[in-house]
């Protein structure tokens, strides 16, 4: 294999360190993943907006000027919701054909001045809601990619990205991980600063990462969203304590996945780790319906102007959220405000109690879904978006049809380096089995 088209397969971290280190340039890099896009894009369809002479010109201003950083000359996909000044940002609308914001969102900025080069804007579902984009999943081109962050899930299980921005209002990162066979993560509800993001519901929304691996979605998301890098535990090789919860929508995942985790749950224990069970107050069983509630309500008058304005331009699926959206009651609303506010605190307290390092969970029902009709359901997904939860999925579970499933594990608010050492402890031991479609690997 050449240098040029090993380049692809290298990490984010030895592609900044090699840029660094003058081993290879940045433009090499950049150069190796354009190619990439160029050989398989046309059927996988990841990208909204690919230019690659503004992309070797990004790559030709880190090798002049911008080495000796973390992310020096990384390639990096940003999903088509968030602003971009050098990028058209239509948001999956055709409302916003064209548009040009005057700057980049919050976390584009870190990630520039941190070296990254913006490879493209990948492709999002409109308004990051759920009306399915044209991207295939890469290891199925017949399924669906998930959603709403399509693009970026695809174009890095894919090789045409190291890593990628997302976003999840319900399970717009973990599932479209999940199916697509790359680690996904969402950060503590407000941690990541939303600047420059397209709103859709305020209380929910959330700055995702896309990775093959957990050491690059945690230094990715860290200068991206502008912190300090995790800490390192003291002893790697200690086992994390997790627990299984079974909430009320384990009912919506498949027979097969629940009989996948559960054996997996096996494994872990023979490795060394504990796995308990824990069990929710039956208050919680009525979160999925408050994080709809909250979703609908909230994203039915953040888009207003369009609502208003362009009603022929917005999807029927779209039409739907906000049908519902004005039917709830400002009453309604906050009940929903109010329970996820009380489970919040009440779970918290739970799982230090417990001394939990993660729960564990399917990341979606089963295998991606036949057909590019539906993004799939994010059901088990709703409720530790809702309650503010960090969450990563790693490529852990194969389905019956051979597809990546994903493992889903979920912190206590504001402990994510919790969940990023169990990630790398479980990873360190269970390695993952890459899949891709014949026709595009």
């Amino acid at each position: 294999m050449s240098l040029d088209s090993s380049l692809i397969e290298l990490t984010a971290r030895d592609i900044a360190q090699g840029v660094n280190d003058g081993r290879w340039t940045a433009e090499a890099v950049t150069r190796s993943f354009l190619d990439r896009c160029d050989a398989i894009d046309g059927r996988v369809q990841a990208w909204e907006a690919l230019y690659p002479d503004l992309a070797i010109e990004q790559a030709r201003a880190v090798d002049r000027d911008g080495r000796d950083k973390p992310l020096a000359g990384v390639p990096v996909g940003v999903k088509d919701i968030f602003a971009t000044a050098d990028y058209p940002t239509e948001y999956g609308s055709p409302i916003y054909k064209g548009y040009r914001p005057r700057a980049d969102a919050a976390c584009v900025a870190l990630a520039r001045a941190a070296g990254a080069v913006i490879l493209g804007k990948t492709r999002s579902t409109e308004f990051a809601a759920n009306q399915p984009t044209v991207t295939r999943n890469p290891c199925d081109l017949d399924r669906t990619p998930g959603g709403s962050s399509s693009g970026s899930a695809a174009a890095v299980a894919a090789s045409m990205a190291p890593v990628a921005m997302g976003t999840q209002t319900a399970g717009s990162v973990i599932r479209p991980a999940s199916y697509c066979g790359a680690v996904g993560y969402k950060p503590t509800f407000g941690f990541p600063q939303i600047a420059g993001l397209k709103p859709s519901a305020s209380s929910l929304d959330t700055v995702g990462y896309f990775a093959r691996n957990v050491g690059d979605v945690a230094e990715f998301s860290s200068l991206s969203d502008g912190r300090q890098p995790f800490p390192k535990p003291e002893d790697p090789d200690a086992a994390p304590r997790f627990a299984i919860c079974r909430t009320a929508e384990w009912s919506a995942a498949e027979s097969g996945t629940i009989e996948m985790l559960e054996a997996f749950a096996d494994e872990l224990r023979e490795a060394g780790a504990n796995v308990a069970d824990i069990t929710f107050p039956v208050g919680f069983n009525g979160l999925a319906d408050a994080h709809w509630t909250i979703m609908a309500y909230e994203t039915t008058r953040s888009l207003s102007w369009e609502r208003l304005n362009h009603p022929d331009l917005c999807s029927p699926q779209l039409h739907a959220i906000f049908e519902l959206g004005l039917s709830l009651s400002d009453r309604d609303y906050g009940a929903a405000r109010i329970l996820a506010n009380h489970s919040r605190t009440t779970l918290h307290e739970m799982l230090r109690r417990a001394g939990v390092h993660a729960l564990l969970s399917p990341a979606a029902p089963g295998e991606a879904l036949e057909g590019l009709d539906s993004t799939g359901d994010p059901i088990l997904n709703r409720v530790w978006t809702l309650l503010h939860m960090p969450c990563m999925t790693l490529p852990l579970l194969t389905g019956p049809a051979g597809l990546p499933m994903g493992l889903q594990l979920i912190g206590r608010i504001g402990r994510d380096w919790r969940i990023v050492h169990a990630a790398k402890w479980i990873e360190a031991r269970f390695p993952y089995r890459r899949t891709l479609d014949e026709r595009i690997a």
